[in-house]
């Protein structure tokens, strides 16, 4: 599953690698899109700024096992061979983040309108 260019991975490695998404190479399609929906789950649970670190952490293994059941499932449906048992495990993992992160939007913290005004000031 890993190519490097230079300095940069080229794909995701085969085992989780905390901070992988920053070790991608950002000229590639799946560094795209793999930081933007890092970005979009960010900001569904009220932004990167309020999130701890633990949370920032479930969403990069979120993200790990996504592509990972993802490219297994591509893996099938070009005649290859799908492990059920690592599959069904991973699917579960997946879903176990995903709801220790929740599955409902938040809202970013925003300042009250006296604040906002002096800081436009």
């Amino acid at each position: 599953m890993t190519k490097q260019t230079g300095n940069r991975r080229a794909n995701i490695p085969a085992q989780f690698d905390q901070g992988f998404l920053d070790q991608l190479d950002s000229r590639t399609n799946l560094a795209k899109n793999l930081r933007g929906k890092y970005t979009e789950i960010c900001s569904d649970l009220g932004g990167k700024d309020s999130l701890s670190y633990m949370q920032r952490s479930l969403i990069e293994r979120a993200l790990w096992f996504e592509f990972w059941i993802a490219s297994q499932e591509r893996a099938l449906a070009d005649g290859g061979e799908l492990d059920v048992g690592r599959w069904t495990q991973a699917v579960n993992s997946l879903q176990g983040i995903y709801s220790r992160l929740g599955l409902q939007r938040q809202a970013k913290p925003a300042p009250d309108l006296r604040s906002y005004i002096a800081n436009k000031s």
